[in-house]
C-alpha cells in the first residue's frame, strides 16, 4: 500500500496542476465585474499547486517511514525526520527537494494503515513553497481495489497559503482524485471530483464538480467533464470537452454566453 503512495502522489497532483488556464476572448460576454477572470482561476487552483510540492515532500517520507524507523533520521542536508509508530515530524532546511522550489519549515503527520486504505492528517506550520507560506491541516485517505487495479485518493483541506505579497488565500472543502490504470498510458485513466471553496482579496469562490473531470496518462490536458465555479453568487460552468486530447475548455455563463479557453 505504501508503495502506491507516492505514485497516486505525483499523478494525482499533476491532475490539479493541469487546471490552469489561459483565457481567449469571445463576444456577448457579461459586463465587467461579472465575468470570471484567468486571474481568479488562477487563484482560484493556485492552492493545490502550491501544495503539490509540499505533497511530493509528504509522500517521500511516508513513503520512506516503517516501523522499524522509531527515531531521529537526517536525509542529507534537507531535512530531519523524528518519527514513532504512529507518526513523524519532519523540519526541512530550506532545500530543494526533487526539483521542486525550495521548502523550508515544520510538517506534523499522524497516520494510520491499514490492509486496503491508508490515512493520514498533515499540519503545516510556516512551512514554505519558494517564498509562499503555508499553515492549516489536510487529511488524507488513499484506497486501493484488491487487485490494485484502481486506487482513490481523497483530500480535506482547511489551510490557507500566504503570497509574496502577503495576500491570503484560504481553502476549505473535498477533492477525489482517482486512478486506473491500463495497459497503456491511453487506457491509464484518472479522475478529479469534490467540492471545495477560496477566500481571496474579499471575494469568495465556491467549487463544485458536475461530473468528473477526467484524463488520461497520454495527454497533457484534462479531457472531459464540468464544474462550477461561482464568485458571489456568480455561476459559471467550466466545460472541458468531450474526450478529445485538446487544449480547449468553454465556460458558460448564466445569460447563455459562452467563452473557449486555452488549457
Amino acid at each position: 500500500m505504501k508503495k502506491l503512495t507516492q505514485r497516486i502522489l505525483s499523478i494525482a497532483f499533476i491532475a490539479s496542476i493541469l487546471l490552469g488556464f489561459q483565457s481567449c476572448s469571445e463576444d456577448a460576454m457579461p459586463g465587467e465585474g461579472e465575468e470570471l477572470t484567468q486571474a481568479e482561476l488562477q487563484t482560484i487552483l493556485s492552492t493545490d499547486e502550491i501544495a503539490g510540492v509540499a505533497d511530493t515532500a509528504l509522500a517521500e517520507l511516508f513513503t520512506g517511514s516503517t516501523a522499524a524507523k522509531t527515531s531521529t533520521a537526517k536525509e542529507g542536508d534537507c531535512y530531519t525526520a523524528e518519527y514513532s509508530e504512529t507518526g513523524f515530524v519532519a523540519t526541512f532546511n530550506n532545500c530543494v527537494l526533487n526539483g521542486t522550489d525550495n521548502v523550508n519549515g515544520t510538517v506534523t503527520v499522524t497516520y494510520e494503515v491499514g490492509e486496503e486504505a491508508s490515512s493520514f492528517t498533515a499540519t503545516y506550520q510556516d512551512f514554505y513553497v519558494g517564498t509562499v507560506k503555508i499553515n492549516g491541516t489536510r487529511s488524507y485517505e488513499i484506497t486501493a481495489s484488491g487487485d490494485q487495479t484502481s486506487i482513490s485518493f481523497t483530500v480535506v483541506s482547511d489551510m490557507s497559503v500566504e503570497m509574496e505579497d502577503g495576500s491570503i488565500v484560504s481553502e476549505n472543502g473535498t477533492k477525489t482524485f482517482g486512478i486506473t490504470f491500463g495497459d497503456s498510458l491511453e487506457t491509464t485513466i484518472f479522475t478529479v471530483s469534490g467540492n471545495w471553496t477560496v477566500e481571496s482579496d474579499g471575494n469568495t469562490y465556491a467549487v463544485e464538480t458536475l461530473e468528473d473531470l477526467q484524463g488520461n496518462a497520454s495527454c497533457e490536458y484534462l479531457t472531459t467533464g464540468a464544474m462550477t465555479v461561482s464568485k458571489n453568487g456568480l455561476a459559471v460552468t467550466v466545460d472541458f470537452g468531450n474526450g478529445e486530447c485538446d487544449n480547449m475548455a468553454t465556460l458558460i455563463y448564466p445569460n447563455g454566453a459562452t467563452q473557449e479557453i486555452t488549457l
